[in-house]
């Protein structure tokens, strides 16, 4: 499942997603919109992307990380528009037989993403707005 959405990003949903009676292991990942970066007062976060591109990307990704681990599942969800403080703005799940598996599956999308993927971040301060750069 890859999901890229305005609407509030549901945690359950990924981890429904990638459960299975053959697992043994879910891994998840949650990425929140934090308070403060570089010392600064976040207001909120706008995420635009180019989707069908992101899409795209994703799906290279989780395959990747299919050809390296024996994962079962995974999920992808990235949050699109602002969001507020608190408010989700990622969420990874994969499943597999065996946990190792999962959580390097699970760190290896959220790296890859950050650092391929078509998604733009701008941090809103109180006192203006910048775009951040992919970083890894």
């Amino acid at each position: 499942m890859i999901l890229l959405d305005q609407k509030p990003l549901n945690i359950q949903q990924a981890i429904d997603h990638v459960s299975d009676p053959s697992v043994g292991g879910i891994d998840v990942f949650i990425g929140t919109v934090r308070n403060t970066t570089h010392g600064k007062q976040v207001v909120a976060l706008d995420f635009e992307a180019y989707e069908k591109m992101a899409i795209s990307e994703l799906a290279k990704i989780a395959d990747a990380a299919r050809k390296k681990w024996p994962v079962e599942k995974i999920a992808i969800m990235h949050a699109l528009g602002r969001k507020a403080v608190g408010e989700l703005a990622v969420v990874i799940a994969v499943s597999a037989a065996h946990r190792d598996a999962a959580f390097g599956a699970c760190r290896f999308i959220i790296d890859s993403l950050k650092q391929t993927v078509p998604i733009w971040k701008k941090e809103v301060f109180a006192d203006g707005e910048v775009w951040v750069m992919p970083h890894p």
